[in-house]
């Protein structure tokens, strides 16, 4: 079966080099080779193979069998793309953290906290970091509205939330009743859920404080989020959170 063009620019993506990409995947199709067949059979230069080759495997794509000469296997791709994964969210965690380190106390320094009360976020990552920030910060209290955003908002988000359960953070989530059967089973195990037949917008509400509300279409997947932590929007979004609350049934 030929691999299409879209999984290429995927393993592009996490890292493989296009002479990286032609080598594995010919192994994969004619089995262990010497560096001079591997060479051959994916049309990469002779004098690049050995670089290819140790680059696989270091990577975890590839393992050699010490022989005269030397062959070269594919490792099962589930294995190789989890040991890519590990590699990349050591790397990501590590500069994360370097950056944080330095930039935080420099944004603090300069007292540049103060913010609008009101200020619109557009993008699905940006929504979702906003959030996330949003339910990091939540001590006490989490209320959760959604009714369709562009990404499987909520699956992405049950590690976070099974983390403020762990923490004793009181959840309450109101869903539409087209969310499916498993994330509602799922959803049942963090805190109190309850279903909404209509809800024309979605958002987070963190210790009756701090507001993400999420607005746009379902047609046209145009989403934006309004955050604030202006006590008086809080308070009026808490208050028509609880009046949604009490009309809502559990499923």
């Amino acid at each position: 079966m030929a691999v299409t063009d879209r999984t290429k620019r995927a393993l592009k993506e996490i890292g493989l080099t296009e002479y990286e990409i032609a080598v594995y995947l010919s192994l994969l199709e004619n089995g262990p080779s010497t560096a001079s067949q591997a060479s051959k059979d994916a049309g990469v230069p002779y004098s690049k193979i050995y670089d290819v080759l140790t680059s696989l495997e270091a990577k975890g794509w590839v393992e050699v069998e010490n022989t005269r000469p030397k062959r070269y296997f594919p490792k099962p791709p589930s294995e190789s793309l989890e040991a890519t994964r590990l590699t990349i969210e050591s790397t990501l965690q590590s500069n994360l953290s370097q950056a944080r380190g330095e930039l935080e106390p420099l944004y603090a320094s300069k007292e540049l906290q103060e913010r609008p009360d009101i200020w619109i976020v557009r993008g699905d990552f940006n929504i979702i970091a906003r959030i996330r920030e949003a339910l990091n910060a939540s001590k006490r209290t989490l209320m959760i509205a959604t009714v369709a955003p562009p990404r499987p908002l909520l699956e992405i988000l049950l590690g976070d939330l099974q983390k403020l359960r762990d923490a004793g953070v009181e959840i309450r989530i109101m869903v539409t009743k087209d969310v499916g059967e498993e994330t509602f089973r799922r959803l049942s195990g963090l805190g109190d859920v309850r279903v909404k037949e209509r809800m024309f917008g979605g958002g987070v509400i963190s210790d009756g404080k701090r507001v993400i509300l999420i607005l746009g279409s379902g047609e046209t997947k145009d989403y934006l989020a309004l955050c604030s932590d202006h006590i008086g929007l809080a308070s009026l979004a808490r208050e028509y959170f609880h009046y949604l609350w009490n009309e809502a049934q559990p499923k």
